[in-house]
Formats: structure tokens, sequence, C-alpha cells
């Protein structure tokens, strides 16, 4: 018999296929843009040829490309180009002023000041910046200051200005313009405020290039080779991705959500009265779910609760849309063909999501409609058994008890034992896929299965630790699952022959290593397409 001779062989591994069976193998083939073989180093020997660049993997897991269901690359992107709040040094708000100072003394007056990730809880004096402190620094530039969750922000005197936000203004629907006790804006705000002021603190087109660049080439050095973009700023946006691809800028395969952070619905509608329905593009750009936006942050915390929050007894958090709002326009995309989600966090915004679900497919019956569930964070017995019977897949995020755990006991309680509920959701038959919802927290998918396995924030307290789940299963959470919410299953998400050549290699087992310590776990080489994108140099080949 005569074998058509592999361009890549991988051998002596632990190949993680993720198929049907979960099967181990050894050894696996690559021709051009495809898998060829997977099996035992003497099968797949067979494909050695002379120009074959046979890799040794000395027991170490090859794995699927890593698909994150759930992460906003072009939001990634742009806080790279800005101050981080999550910088090792600043442990203190005056820390953060004393950064974005020194910004406001490398750029032209009049350009925006922005930092991202900032989170109240971990700075010494438990607070935010105050739009003083920020006047401070200066009122010839805008400055924003983004919350981790990006749903929240303080600002100075001249970004208010920008967006023509004063003590006049009313809250929008949705969200929150501060105002202290004499009716003084103090320049926090919340939610659709916040999405409001994002809008003017706009970035310029080489920007942006810039940043998806960056964010591109940091998804794929964690393994990451398939995203589901989870939206940033409208029709640019999707214009944006697409060139970039084109331009090879952006090297990760995107499902585009149809959804955008501001005024979702109008985004929505337009895209829905276009003509082009969820599957539209090829391998490298599809048009995924159209998607709007329900409630709020669950660190904020602002999302949509049933009962009244643990830490504040008169707070069950902030609703974007009423129920038939979101049916106005989601049953209408329905309708015409999409696959449909919101981003839900609280159990109030899901139950309402869930009941828009049911009457649409009530009223426009679909089979294997795919219809998901951003993030599904509060996810109660009750609400999993309707998630089961209406198809919907959640999209939980794996990575947050590490960073917000501590933070969710104080607000939610006892709640937690129902946040991203991996354990219940795979139980009970619901197939879940994982997003790390970057830059919200972090996009390394391996921290994301550490945290899924474990269960323990960073400072070691267990967070719904029922929810924990094996290394296998939460791998298949970032792999033929998340596949399978794009409806992509038949050509990536697991390694078996035919299917697209999106790999991962680890630089040790992640079956074998203790399972306290997957986090530090590294990716050694991510391989898309065939194609060698990123190594760390430490590949054997012979």
């Amino acid at each position: 018999m005569c074998w058509l001779k592999a361009d890549i062989v991988f051998i002596n591994g632990e190949v993680i296929t993720v198929n049907q069976k979960n099967e181990v193998a050894e050894a696996l083939a690559i021709n051009g843009d495809r898998i060829s073989a997977v099996g035992t180093n003497q099968e797949i020997k067979v494909f050695i040829g002379e120009e074959t660049n046979v890799i040794d993997l000395q027991g170490k897991s090859l794995l699927p490309g890593f698909i994150d269901s759930h992460i906003h690359l072009i939001l990634y992107g742009v806080n790279q180009l800005a101050v981080s709040c999550k910088a090792e040094h600043i442990k203190s708000v005056e820390d953060l002023l004393i950064d974005l100072k020194k910004k406001a003394s490398t750029i032209p007056k009049g350009e925006w000041i922005r930092a991202w990730g900032f989170n109240e809880t971990a700075v010494k004096e438990k607070r935010y910046p105050t739009k003083a402190e920020l006047d401070a620094i200066s009122t010839d530039h805008p400055i924003i200051v983004n919350r981790t969750c990006s749903h929240i922000s303080v600002v100075n005197s001249r970004a208010l200005e920008i967006a023509r936000i004063d003590e006049n203004s009313e809250n929008p629907t949705g969200g929150i313009i501060e105002k202290d006790g004499a009716g003084r804006i103090t320049g926090k705000l919340i939610e659709t405020a916040n999405m409001i002021m994002a809008d003017s603190a706009s970035y310029s087109e080489s920007e942006l290039l810039k940043a998806v660049k960056i964010a591109s080439e940091h998804f794929i050095e964690a393994g990451i080779t398939s995203i589901h973009e989870a939206g940033a700023h409208g029709p640019e946006s999707f214009r944006l991705m697409q060139q970039a691809i084109k331009n090879k800028d952006i090297r990760v395969r995107i499902y585009a959500m149809v959804g955008s952070l501001n005024n979702s619905h109008e985004f929505v509608n337009k895209m829905v009265d276009s003509g082009v329905i969820t599957g539209t593009g090829d391998e490298r750009f599809k048009i995924g779910p159209a998607k709007l936006f329900t409630d709020g942050s669950s660190t904020g915390p602002t999302i949509a609760t049933r009962e009244p929050y643990t830490s504040d007894p008169g707070y069950s958090g902030i609703l974007y849309y009423k129920e038939e709002e979101i049916y106005q326009v989601l049953g209408q995309a329905h309708k015409r063909g999409f696959q449909i989600t919101v981003h839900a966090q609280g159990d109030r915004a899901i139950e309402m999501y869930l009941n828009c679900v049911e009457k649409a497919l009530n009223e426009s019956p679909r089979k294997d409609h795919r219809h998901r569930i951003e993030h599904a964070g509060i996810a109660s017995p009750d609400l999993q058994k309707r998630m089961k019977e209406l198809g919907v897949i959640p999209i939980p995020n794996p990575p947050f008890p590490y960073e917000f755990g501590d933070i969710y006991i104080e607000h939610y309680g006892n709640r937690v034992n129902h946040m991203y509920a991996a354990r219940d959701f795979i139980d009970n038959g619901i197939l879940a896929a994982a997003g790390s919802d970057a830059p919200v927290t972090d996009h390394d998918p391996i921290l994301g299965i550490h945290v899924a396995v474990n269960r323990t924030s960073r400072s070691g307290t267990e967070i719904g630790a029922i929810q924990s789940i094996s290394v296998l299963e939460a791998i298949k959470l970032y792999t033929w699952n998340g596949a399978f919410a794009s409806f992509d299953e038949e050509v990536k998400g697991s390694l078996e022959a035919g299917k697209l050549a999106d790999l991962v290699v680890l630089n040790d087992s992640i079956l074998k290593v203790d399972s306290q310590n997957i986090k530090d776990l590294k990716v050694e080489s991510t391989i898309l397409n065939g194609e060698i994108l990123y190594h760390r140099e430490t590949m054997v080949e012979i």
C-alpha cells in the first residue's frame, strides 16, 4: 500500500483526541492543513518521509487547539495599549495615579488616557479613584479608568464633557450616572452609562489594527486557535476583523457574535434586516449568534438576581431590557435563522431569556438551533432543567472563581454552589462550552482548566467545589464543546483524521501532573492550519 507522506508527525506523546471515546493515542500525522492520521507510534511511522518534520513529544500532551467560546479580541487588544491596573506594582489608588500621570506626560494634549482592569477590592484603599483625583492629573486629557469587569468606569471632567454628560443628564436605561448627595456627578459610570462613555472614548483605526494583531498573537501563544468574539462596537468591529484576517494580522479563527457593548439591539436588528444569518462566512471568519446584554457584572456587582444579594438585602442588580423587549429582538432573529444568545449572569436574567427561547421555539420550531447563554452565572437547578429541555448551550467562565471567587461568596453566599455550574451541566446532559471573557480575566485556557478541576480562588478558598470536574471533562469544554457551540464539530475540536490541523503541545503531561499544578503548565507549541505559528524552542525534532 502507498502511504501519503506527512508534513509533520508527532510521536511518543500523550495525544488527547477528545473523540467520542475520549481516547488517548501516541502519535499523529499532519498533511497540509488537515490531520491525516492518529494512532500508535507504529501506525503513524508509515507516514514519515524524507521531508517529514518529526517531533518527539517525549510524553508531553498534544491536544486540539483551544477554543475560547467567549472572549473579546478587540477589547483585549486595545487594553494592551493602555495602563494596566493589574500590573504587579499597582497595589493602591496612589500607584495607579502615578502611572496615569506618567502616561499624561508622554502623549499630546487632548488624547485619551485609558486604564483597564481596576478592582477596588484589590487596592489598599478599597475604593475607586475619584473624579477630582483624575482631574488633578489632567483636564486637557480625557481620562477613563475601566473596572476589571468592563461594566463600570470612573472618568474625569474632560471625558464627561466629550460624552456630553452633566448634572442634568438622566440615567440611561440599564445604567447609572452616579451622583453624590448634592446632585454632583462623581465620575463613576455603571453599565449602560459606562457603555455610552466607551463609545466616546473611541480608538483610531490604526490603533485598533495594532490592537487586534497583539491580541491574536497573545491568544496563539496561549494555545487558542479559535475564538467566539463576544462583541465590541458594532459594524465597525466586523469590518475591522475581516480586514485584519485578510491582512493576516489576525491569525486565530473567529466566530463573531452579532452584538455590541452599547445599544446591542440596534446592531442585531440591522444584521437581521441585512439578510445574513449565523454561519455566513468561512473557516477563518463566520457570523455567530445574535446577542443582547440582559444584565450586568458578577463582580460589579450588578447582575440581576431573583433574590436580593447576600451583601445587600435591598439590591437585586440591573436589567438592560424588559423580557418583551428581549423577545422582540431575538425572537425575530430566531425566526430569520439566527442562533441567538444573551449576556445573562444572574438567575433572574437567565430566566427571562429562557422564557424568550421557549416562546420563540413554540412560535417557530427549529431543530438543532443551538441557542446559547453567555456566562449563565447563577444557574440554579430549575434553570438547568429548562436549559436541558430547550436545548440551550450555556457558556460558563471557568477562570472567574480564581480571580473573583471571594467576591462571589460575599455577594451571593451559597449561590456560588451553582455558579458556572460545569459539574451540574455535565451530569444533567447539558452541553456547555468554556469562555474566559478576557480581558475581564486571564485568557489562558490552562488556567481555566485548572480552576474547573479545582474550583478554588487565588487565595485558596473553595468556590462551589461541588462543581469541580475532571481534567478530560475540562479539556472538552475548551475544545469539542466549543466547536459544537459554533456548529463546527465536524471540522475541529478533536484530533481525528480529516479535521483541521489545529493543535497545541504542552510542556508536560496534563493527565499526569498533580491537579493542583495544572495552572503551571505552559504551551510549548501552537499549530494552526498545519502551520507551527508559535513554539518556545524546547521541542525535540529528530
